[in-house]
């Protein structure tokens, strides 16, 4: 299935055509950019699952209590500063221990990890314990770009930054790059975020993303979805989203893998559920997947079944 889906790069790193831009006859139409990152942006990207809306809570609620205890200590420094210098105290105190200080610089922490603990760890399963998905697809970190796989249908495509060498790019914003850009729905402020081919999934739906390198580390994330995992190979590592809002979101591969590691986006489309059903009748048949079965009740009582 990957000989079929390299080849047109192949035939692109000679011709330096656009042949990447947005497939021909793909149904899926222009889509909100809502996952992706600003220009002097310091917060988080909207939270469009609910694992990332209780990572961004936590993150918010630990800085708080991180803040206090900083502005805790600096005040002790202050008045250690202020009320025990050397002017104020000329013969020091001689003294090694306080016991209740002591008990309460060691329980203070505890009762502070302990209520954090509290928060986090619910979050922490939330993200672990994977559910049964609706739509499963594996994503496999190649040196650099991305594959993904839908099983429950046999097919699969590459996934190439738009612009990159393997696209007839050389990674800069070119007239040609710009060109390609436009005629898959992007603008050139998705330079280096948009790629050639998406990941589709239907909103509201349990996705259990398959997560696999093929020669090095890789690491799918969206911070969107609140989600990242290390692409191993040899190994199969699992996460899973449930996308609330329709959209595009883009991510970027999130390990060190080699030279081009910056040039390796993830591009993921959230569409509506008919949307979906659309694209992945379109994609069997671009891609060579196993044709589905659509049973719909016949005139007699029976099942009849269609294969597209």
């Amino acid at each position: 299935m990957r000989l079929r889906t390299l080849f047109p790069a192949i035939l692109t790193l000679f011709a330096g055509s656009g042949a990447f831009a947005q497939e021909e006859g793909n149904p899926i139409g222009d889509l909100p950019i809502i996952g992706a990152p600003s220009a002097g942006g310091v917060g988080f990207q909207p939270a469009s699952t609910s694992i990332a809306e209780d990572l961004q809570w936590l993150d918010g609620m630990v800085l708080v209590i991180i803040t206090a205890i900083t502005l805790f200590v600096l005040a002790l420094l202050a008045i250690v500063l202020i009320r025990y210098n050397e002017k104020r105290n000329k013969t020091p105190k001689a003294f090694t221990h306080n016991t209740p200080l002591e008990i309460a610089w060691t329980l203070g922490p505890i009762l502070i990890l302990v209520f954090i603990g509290a928060f986090s760890l619910p979050v922490l399963f939330e993200e672990q314990v994977i559910p049964e998905g609706e739509v499963t697809v594996k994503a496999t970190g190649y040196q650099w770009y991305w594959g993904y796989e839908y099983p429950d249908h046999d097919f699969g495509f590459d996934s190439y930054m738009i612009g990159s060498p393997a696209t007839g790019g050389d990674n800069r914003l070119t007239d040609e790059v710009r060109l390609q850009l436009e005629d898959a729905g992007y603008s050139e402020d998705e330079f280096r975020l948009a790629t050639t081919t998406a990941m589709v999934v239907p909103v509201d739906t349990t996705v259990v993303v398959q997560v696999t390198g093929a020669d090095v580390i890789h690491s799918w994330t969206i911070p969107a979805f609140g989600v990242k995992q290390d692409a191993v190979p040899g190994r199969l590592a699992e996460l899973w989203f449930e996308a609330d809002e329709e959209g595009v979101y883009f991510g970027q591969c999130s390990e060190l893998c080699g030279i081009a590691h910056a040039y390796m986006p993830i591009t993921v489309k959230v569409v509506s559920q008919a949307e979906y059903e659309e694209w992945l009748d379109w994609a069997i048949g671009e891609y060579g997947g196993t044709p589905r079965e659509v049973a719909s009740e016949g005139g007699d009582g029976q099942a009849a079944t269609l294969v597209e």
